[in-house]
């Protein structure tokens, strides 16, 4: 089985290399390539993912090519994440709506739109390759945010092969676990929504649904990403929130947060990775990588300990430490191998994933909408659970942002300025026609040279 990841110069490429190489033999991945066009960080961060996948498996077949036919040549699956304008674009889509008053965090507020004007163009460039030179059952794993308007876009581009796939769902669950005590992967979670909007309802150890008891402990708010919400609030609730819906329960705040803040985040990773990068650049990474792995553990800490902290006042306190040899719990890739598994083993799992409304799982969206939610796996296939309840506070807010999301596929996919301007008009945290047009205005000068005009 051949793997090709696109977008393999990424700073998480190792979390990739890991996670694949450890079930290469299990799953029978025999080959793995990792693409990037930035021959600079491929030759860094794919060159330590590729010692990574070597010193867990030195039979796998690991290459890196600057060449998007060559790797996705023969390919059986294909993994795409990559940031189309590097993290100085980030920047700029969130500064512009800063400057009008308005959140402009990548994928949940305005600035998605305009990483989206960039992301979906560079994808199906790739989703074209793959239809052309990959085997005839290839399946893509798109990472690439904002992972909701870019899973429905590519959907509706007729690119029905593609799975938006995210870990922040994944990674809740595996704090919750640690937090309890439990085995990394014994538990089971029903969650339902959008990406970046999804909620858990149930998360079941033994029999027994642990969210009332997660929500009524007080360290709980402290040791996991429960940090960002109220106790009270939740309580009230009993649901579990995903982290980006604290922009959506405190915009205000969020937005008032991240203008005292020195920076905003797209700038705290954009200098995070630019130290990072210079002082590898000047390291062998393949005759010193402890060495480099020392550097990027330093830097990587830093990106995970001021994660949401600027938005939110609460800071993680990590002592981040790559461990090559450690059980893998899945991370960053986890979704995408269980669907591997079940194709390969025909094995009994349940992922949470990007996929089409399929039976009307959630019965007031269409069947062609794609929604984040928990699947079983049928041959092969993600097949979304329907959720038991789904409160009417919830339902209004996936209503909402789905429209958002309608409108924003119909503008990028048409090149249409009417629907781009109904996009961010319908988008909860916008929600005023004149400020949409002007974001729209800034937007599309600032991707011209990536997606070109709206007519």
């Amino acid at each position: 089985m051949k793997i090709s990841v696109i977008g393999g110069g990424g700073v998480r490429s190792m979390f990739l290399a890991k996670s694949i190489t450890d079930r290469a033999k299990d799953l029978d991945i025999t080959e793995l390539v990792f693409m990037d066009n930035n021959s600079e960080k491929l030759n860094i961060y794919g060159k330590m993912a590729k010692e990574v996948a070597h010193r867990l498996c030195p039979e796998l077949k690991f290459n890196l090519t600057e060449d998007a036919v060559e790797a996705i040549t023969d390919a059986d699956y294909v993994i795409t994440t990559i940031r189309a304008g590097g993290d100085k674009m980030r920047c700029r889509d969130e500064r512009i709506a800063l400057d009008l008053g308005y959140l402009g965090q990548e994928t949940t507020g305005a600035a998605g739109f305009s990483f989206a004007m960039r992301s979906i163009p560079a994808l199906a460039k790739y989703c074209e390759y793959v239809k052309q030179y990959a085997k005839k059952d290839c399946k893509v794993f798109n990472f690439t945010n904002p992972a909701g308007v870019v899973s429905q876009t590519l959907r509706d581009m007729g690119y029905d092969f593609t799975f938006g796939i995210c870990d922040a769902p994944s990674g809740m669950l595996r704090s919750f676990e640690k937090h309890l005590g439990l085995e990394t992967g014994s538990t089971e979670a029903f969650c339902y929504g959008l990406n970046h909007l999804s909620f858990f309802n149930e998360i079941i150890f033994d029999g027994e649904n642990v969210v009332p008891k997660l929500l009524a402990d007080d360290t709980a708010y402290k040791t996991t990403d429960l940090r960002y919400f109220n106790k009270e609030n939740l309580l009230k609730k009993q649901f579990i929130p995903n982290e980006y819906l604290y922009y959506f329960y405190e915009p205000k705040k969020s937005v008032q947060n991240i203008l005292n803040a020195p920076m905003t985040r797209g700038e705290q990773i954009e200098i995070i990775n630019r130290e990072m990068t210079a002082e590898l650049k000047n390291i062998d990474v393949e005759k010193e990588f402890e060495k480099a792995l020392r550097v990027f553990e330093h830097y990587y800490g830093m990106r995970e300990n001021s994660y949401m902290a600027s938005e939110t006042g609460a800071k993680r306190n990590i002592d981040y430490k790559f461990d090559i040899y450690a059980p893998d719990d899945g991370g960053y890739a986890g979704v995408a191998l269980g669907i591997i598994d079940t194709v390969v083993h025909g094995a009994d799992k349940t992922v949470i994933a990007c996929v089409p409304n399929v039976n009307k799982a959630l019965d007031f969206l269409d069947e062609t909408d794609t929604v984040e939610i928990s699947c079983k796996m049928v041959d092969g296939e993600p097949i979304p659970i329907k959720p038991v309840v789904v409160s009417e506070e919830n339902k209004k807010l996936i209503l909402a942002v789905k429209e958002y999301e309608r409108e924003a596929s119909n503008a990028i996919r048409n090149h249409n300025r009417a629907s781009a301007v109904r996009a961010l008009t319908v988008h909860p945290l916008v929600n005023n026609k004149e400020v949409a047009e002007k974001l729209i205005d800034a937007y599309e000068e600032l991707n011209k040279d990536y997606f070109g005009e709206l007519k």
